[in-house]
């Protein structure tokens, strides 16, 4: 299981929302990848207004989408509570 944080730099949201994600995580847990959607001009017309965006992968299935703008706390206990 993983997680991908579509960011952007100098962005106070996708700073709070990864800093909420690791803690309620905790350390080490699963990997977390950070990706400044301002890189890819796909990644722009996909998520641009909704920064940050939190995904959720699993092995073998869908992505998900868990929240945008603020961390849910319960989207992503209930993803990590069905792995």
């Amino acid at each position: 299981m993983q997680f991908t944080l579509y960011s952007r730099i100098y962005c106070h949201l996708c700073d709070d929302m990864l800093q909420a994600l690791q803690t309620l995580l905790g350390p080490d847990t699963y990997p977390i990848h950070v990706l400044d959607v301002d890189a890819d001009p796909a990644l722009v017309a996909q998520y641009d207004e909704l920064v940050p965006v939190l995904l959720g992968h699993k092995e073998g299935q869908a992505v998900q989408q868990l929240c945008h703008y603020f961390l849910d706390e319960a989207a992503v206990r209930a993803f990590v509570a069905h792995s």
